[in-house]
């Protein structure tokens, strides 16, 4: 099975930024929607972003609109989620994943995913 390694995470100071990578060795990202989601303790799964191959079109979940932006890299291979004026509530496992499309149900068909990385967003 294909997993998605997400990286990037660490401990940042509320206000602060952090940007996530996303992409595994043989996986190109191109040929998939790619998404991120977080579970923070005690809460359910959080659908945060996603990019569409098709027409690299966007969905940010409501919580997140306007500080997160997430951005592919063909030459890299890597998609990317830039996480700007983050809050202690951001805190959580960032995932990325594979759905079949974006949208806002996107988490109900993965094709892929990862174990995720751990964003902690001090106050």
């Amino acid at each position: 099975e294909v997993q998605l390694q997400a990286s990037g995470g660490g401990l940042v100071q509320a206000g602060g930024s952090r940007r996530l990578s996303c992409g595994a060795p043989g996986f190109n990202v191109d040929d998939y929607a790619i998404g991120w989601f977080r579970q923070a303790p005690g809460k359910e799964r959080e659908g945060v972003s996603c990019i569409s191959s098709a027409d690299g079109s966007t969905y940010y979940a409501d919580s997140v609109k306007g500080r997160f932006t997430i951005s592919s890299d063909n030459a890299k291979n890597t998609v990317y989620m830039q996480m700007n004026s983050l809050k202690p509530e951001d805190t959580a496992v960032y995932y990325c994943a594979a759905p079949k499309l974006c949208g806002s149900s996107w988490l109900r068909a993965l094709v892929a995913w990862g174990q995720g990385t751990q964003v902690t967003v001090s106050s």
